[in-house]
């Protein structure tokens, strides 16, 4: 080292660490809009189904032999649902396109045309469902296509995000057992079921019991692992609100369970679906979803900040933090 002009050597300075990431924010805002665009097709779909509205349009992928029916009666509904099904497909041809130029890490650009499929799949199910006059098995797939379909866009969204790709995150031991990793996965997979129930229940393919059965399973299953957060990871913020996130909206999610189940009994008298009925049974579906893509983005940053059993061998538990 060099000493200066007055003979004193200068303090060596720390490095400068170089984020060699590249976030593209501009995909990541698209990617949450796709999501967000997503969420409101899936408030569309059920929209139809809580108003009997499915064989308002008897004909696909025209509707009426034309792309402009007159949007009256459960044809608003229908048709409305295939506008935004086609723009959020729109979106997803060029997600899939935006990734694959720009996007270095192939596995996400592969997602992007991962997500772009599971669309195209979702408006092919939902044109056998109207031919097929809405057979219970193709149209619970529509659904559950559907609720996939927003878990991988959402994904794609957290994993463009500048959070996911600068450097430096830290990689956390799990002092619990089982693994962080495990009950996340558990988790997600009894949520998926359940929405698979629900859509069965709701297209007529059995009753209420196994959706019932499912919701204390889910439920107990969301607390384990909310529970794991706030005992195993205190002191790491994202895990701390992600575990309050969880019990809120399982909280939410029982509740409107209640209320629709509440409102289709209220309302068996009356020839046709009830405003309280469909807007009870609507949000009860998107929260559903929510829960879904809630437990997927919660495992998925457990994977980002929490080190693998088979990697945390002698590496110290993280300390919880003293702010709370």
């Amino acid at each position: 080292m060099i000493p200066s002009e007055g003979g004193h050597v200068p303090a060596p300075q720390p490095p400068i660490l170089m984020n060699t990431s590249r976030p593209n924010r501009n995909v990541h805002r698209f990617a949450v809009f796709t999501a967000a665009c997503t969420f409101c097709l899936l408030i569309a779909g059920a929209l139809v189904t809580s108003n009997d509205a499915g064989l308002s349009v008897p004909d696909w992928p025209l509707s009426y032999g034309s792309l402009t029916p007159p949007m009256v009666g459960g044809i608003l509904y229908e048709h409305g649902h295939r506008m935004i099904a086609s723009f959020v497909g729109l979106l997803s041809i060029v997600l899939a396109v935006w990734l694959w130029r720009v996007e270095p890490r192939r596995w996400v650009r592969w997602l992007g045309w991962a997500a772009l499929g599971a669309v195209i799949a979702q408006g092919l199910l939902g044109g056998l469902t109207v031919l097929f006059f809405l057979p219970a098995p193709i149209s619970s797939a529509h659904a559950t296509l559907a609720q996939l379909f927003f878990a991988t866009v959402a994904s794609i969204a957290l994993f463009t995000s500048g959070w996911w790709e600068r450097e430096g995150v830290a990689q956390l031991s799990d002092p619990g057992s089982p693994s962080i990793h495990s009950v996340g996965i558990a988790t997600v997979g009894a949520v998926l079921v359940q929405l698979m129930l629900g859509a069965a229940f709701r297209h007529k393919a059995f009753g209420i019991i196994p959706h019932l059965v499912g919701a204390v399973v889910v439920t107990l299953l969301i607390f384990w692992l909310a529970g794991a957060l706030k005992r195993r990871f205190s002191g790491v913020p994202e895990l701390r609100r992600a575990a309050r996130g969880l019990h809120m909206l399982i909280g939410l999610q029982l509740l409107l369970g209640a209320a629709a189940w509440w409102s289709r009994v209220y309302a068996a008298p009356f020839p046709q679906p009830i405003p309280v009925m469909v807007t009870l049974t609507v949000a009860h579906v998107v929260m559903g979803a929510l829960v879904l893509v809630s437990a997927v983005l919660v495992t998925l940053v457990c994977y980002r900040l929490v080190l693998p059993a088979s990697a945390t061998v002698g590496t110290p538990a993280p300390r919880a933090s003293a702010a709370v």
